[in-house]
């Protein structure tokens, strides 16, 4: 994975940790830039496959338009009640349009992976189901950064 991860060594998540933790997290904050330099938030469903996040997104966004224009992108992923519960997952760099947009279910290799894991993780079906309004982003991060407060020593 590219950027290390300089702070919070010692509470840092594991590559299996943080691969477990992406395959159970069903949402994630996505943040991108607007024309004006001004952030764009809006949350998504998403699957990690140990290298990239898929994220799946209606093409009439926002977030699409803002894309198009400045594939970067930050995503966060976490999870916790109390502060001691915290933890998740910071992943940035250049988003890629992937397939066909909007998707309709074309054959597309790159595709047979992600769509797999994302009807599963969230139709509970082997296949995906297209609606024709949304289609694929790739996020390889050249940054991730990762935290689990419990692992912080009670003091």
């Amino acid at each position: 994975m590219a950027g290390t991860q300089r702070r919070g060594r010692r509470i840092m998540l594991t590559d299996g940790e943080r691969d477990a933790f992406l395959a159970v997290q069903r949402t994630c904050r996505v943040a991108t830039v607007g024309g004006d330099g001004a952030p764009h938030v809006g949350a998504l469903w998403f699957v990690w496959d140990g290298s990239a996040l898929w994220l799946y997104s209606i093409t009439r966004s926002k977030r699409w338009a803002q894309l198009r224009k400045d594939p970067r992108i930050a995503v966060v992923v976490d999870d916790g009640d109390d502060y001691g519960e915290l933890r998740g997952v910071e992943l940035s760099g250049r988003a890629a349009f992937v397939g066909e947009a909007p998707r309709t279910g074309e054959r597309c290799p790159e595709l047979d992976a992600p769509e797999r894991l994302f009807a599963a993780k969230y139709f509970g079906m082997d296949t995906m189901p297209h609606d024709g309004r949304h289609a694929w982003l790739r996020l390889v991060p050249d940054s991730v950064a990762s935290w689990d407060f419990r692992k912080i020593p009670a003091g």
